[in-house]
């Protein structure tokens, strides 16, 4: 075909169109052999068609599938369809349409919607019609379809449907019917409810994910905020972003993929940033897709998370390293903070972590501290840190993943570790503590103390991790008083002092507060389990994160070599979530605390150690009465990590994220639980 034929050509094809808006696609599309209009339609476009139809028929009896259309009314109630919901005329991906309404005429098409029936039937004769009209004007009639769980059933058009697809278009105007399903709690149906509420913001149809909470995601890293609805610009560069990026995945190899373009996409969208999507060419996004595949091809593993519940045993260093020690550089570590050690008990854990492992190794290691990166760019000071020379970064806050992820993605190089949990990412390691055994220790420890009252709990942010220690509080305080409540309160709604206020209202005097001390202008805040009352503070116990024995453990696997293998491994996203059997979590006890009460403490730790003592043992029931876990079963590490509920003697509710202060917004837009939402 010649330039000017091809323009003539493509001056012919549909508009067809994706979210709402025309674009024309001629991606596919298979050039138009020189006919005059009115012609007869002499061409072997239906013979084609055909070949592609017998051939998708063998490939599906070959496998077990049904070789046709599927049918709506065969797994859809016939009452179901005397409620559906008017739509109106939407583009819909031509992808999306899978089947029919009804039985009728379903095996004149093969699943993949070509014609099954012989070129001489009078089937052919209207298919190959319908083939010249849409050459010479364009398809301008909607079809009439039915969308049920974001797939679409045609009732009125099958041959058009069938055309288009043979010309390969990529959407279809169609007048729309919804079916809403039955509520059924099923993961699939929770998907598809999100993806609704995701399509009365954006009003887009053609992209899906295959995990809950993705459209939130998305719609955050646009930089909208959760309800904001999108404008017509937002829909026509999201749509323009997005199909150059699904190019650029198809031509990486994504069609092999069981995950979704829309979960590839995301994945991407957390690396590089939205801006950068709309911003690249189609050749430049092609090799920044091939950078971050790994990240995209985790998108597809169930779980995404190996969660390393202990380390692996140290390897033995051979008798030859032992004779003939072999002289390295010294390996140089960078541990990078939010803020400032002098004002956060946090970050000046870590840093005691840091100073722990300096002395542990000597001159083998040299290590440096980088602090309040997020004062500037934290990206900036993760690479300056690596052209100072280290290779091993520990960045200390779920405040700096992002960061931690797109630097390791730029520079393979370097080894980059993020404290925080439940972070599905390829290109770095996450590593937290369990401290939900020190929490249940001092939840039994309050109840045996508490008598006829209440407890107090006070939580900082709602993120992974932080509701497991809520719910192994309550179980502990449970265990041993029944009857008792524990009031939940927040310090990042309304600051710590309010929080504190809160419980003295209600007569709260055993309260179990932050994990470490903070400093303030009146000196060090209350931690721990203490008893606070007008005359003062008296501590009984405290949980201790040991961060020198998890930062040295790390190393020593990563100068052994054994760290990168066991990545090698797995094809899954590494989660440290390590306990008080790895030795990374200490309970300390006051000399205030009875000393029968201590006992009972200590061998609680004990059973921790030995790996016995089971908080999360079923029966359990969520606040509502809700049995979330049957007699004698345990809850899974994932279903610890991902709790987004709170045990039935909690008194309190889970924040939205409006009501959080702003250095928690920016931590739970993160690394926060999938519910933000009030719990009764």
């Amino acid at each position: 075909m010649d330039a000017a034929a091809e323009e003539l050509f493509l001056a012919k094809i549909p508009l067809v169109r994706c979210g709402g808006d025309s674009v024309q696609c001629a991606v596919n599309i298979r050039p138009r052999p020189a006919t005059q209009k009115g012609h007869s339609m002499q061409t072997p476009y239906y013979s084609e068609a055909l070949k592609l139809a017998q051939k998708e028929f063998h490939r599906c009896t070959a496998a077990g599938e049904h070789p046709y259309p599927a049918v709506l009314d065969a797994f859809v109630p016939a009452e179901r369809f005397s409620c559906g919901v008017d739509l109106g005329i939407v583009s819909i991906p031509m992808d999306f349409v899978v089947g029919t309404r009804t039985a009728a005429r379903t095996n004149a098409f093969a699943r993949n919607f070509m014609p099954l029936l012989p070129v001489d039937s009078e089937f052919a004769a209207k298919w190959n019609n319908l083939c010249q009209a849409h050459l010479d004007e364009g398809i301008r009639e909607p079809v009439k379809v039915y969308e049920y769980l974001n797939r679409y059933y045609v009732e009125e058009g099958n041959k058009r449907v069938s055309v288009l697809r043979f010309f390969g278009a990529e959407a279809v105007e169609a007048h729309v019917t919804r079916i809403m399903p039955e509520t059924r709690g099923d993961a699939e149906t929770a998907l598809y409810l999100e993806l609704i509420d995701f399509y009365r913001l954006s009003r887009t149809n053609f992209i899906e994910f295959t995990k809950p909470g993705s459209c939130a995601r998305l719609q955050q890293l646009m930089g909208k905020t959760p309800g904001e609805v999108w404008s017509d610009d937002d829909r026509a560069g999201f749509r323009s972003a997005y199909c150059v990026f699904r190019q650029a995945y198809e031509a990486n190899g994504g069609k092999r993929l069981a995950s979704t373009v829309g979960d590839a996409l995301l994945a991407y969208v957390e690396v590089y940033g939205y801006q950068d999507l709309r911003q690249k060419s189609a050749a430049e996004l092609k090799k920044s897709v091939a950078s971050v595949w790994q990240e995209i091809t985790l998108q597809q593993e169930r779980p995404a998370i190996d969660v390393k519940l202990d380390p692996a045993a140290e390897k033995p260093e051979s008798l030859l390293a032992k004779v003939l020690p072999k002289a390295e550089k010294p390996l140089r570590v960078a541990f990078i903070h939010d803020k400032d050690p002098g004002l956060s008990g946090w970050t000046f854990g870590h840093e005691l972590g840091r100073q722990h492992v300096q002395r542990v190794f000597g001159d083998k290691i040299e290590t440096r501290a980088y602090f309040n990166a997020l004062d500037a760019d934290p990206l900036d000071v993760i690479r300056e840190a690596a052209q100072d020379g280290c290779t091993v970064l520990f960045t200390t806050s779920p405040r700096l993943l992002p960061a931690s992820l797109r630097a390791a993605v730029d520079d393979p190089r370097l080894t980059i570790l993020n404290c925080s949990l439940n972070m599905s990412h390829r290109y770095i390691r996450t590593y937290y503590a369990r401290m939900y055994e020190a929490k249940f220790i001092a939840g039994v420890i309050a109840g045996s103390l508490a008598g006829g009252n209440d407890v107090g709990y006070i939580c900082d942010y709602p993120i992974f991790g932080q509701v497991a220690g809520i719910n192994a509080f309550g179980l502990g305080v449970q265990a041993v008083n029944p009857l008792a409540k524990v009031r939940l309160e927040w310090s990042s709604v309304g600051g710590l002092d309010s929080a504190m206020a809160r419980l003295r209202e209600n007569g709260v005097r055993l309260v179990s507060s932050q994990d470490l001390a903070r400093l303030r202008d009146n000196g060090h805040t209350p931690f721990g389990l203490a008893i606070v009352t007008d005359s003062g503070t008296v501590n009984l116990a405290r949980p201790v994160w040991q961060w020198g024995v998890y930062y040295e453990t790390i190393l020593r696997r990563i100068q052994d070599k054994s760290f990168q293998a066991e990545a090698d491994r797995s094809p899954r996203a590494l989660n440290y979530y390590w306990g008080m059997s790895a030795g990374v979590v200490e309970m300390r006890y006051s000399d205030k605390l009875p000393e029968s009460t201590r006992k009972m403490a200590e061998f609680l730790g004990r059973s921790f150690l030995a790996g016995t003592c089971e908080p999360f043992r079923g029966p359990l029931f969520d606040q509502a009465g809700r049995q979330v876990l049957d007699q004698g079963q345990v809850l899974t590490p994932d279903k610890v990590i991902d709790m987004c509920w709170l045990n039935e003697n909690i008194a309190g509710a889970i924040p939205a994220r409006e009501d959080l202060d702003e250095t928690a917004k920016g931590t739970v837009d993160i690394a926060g639980i999938m519910s933000s939402k009030p719990v009764e």
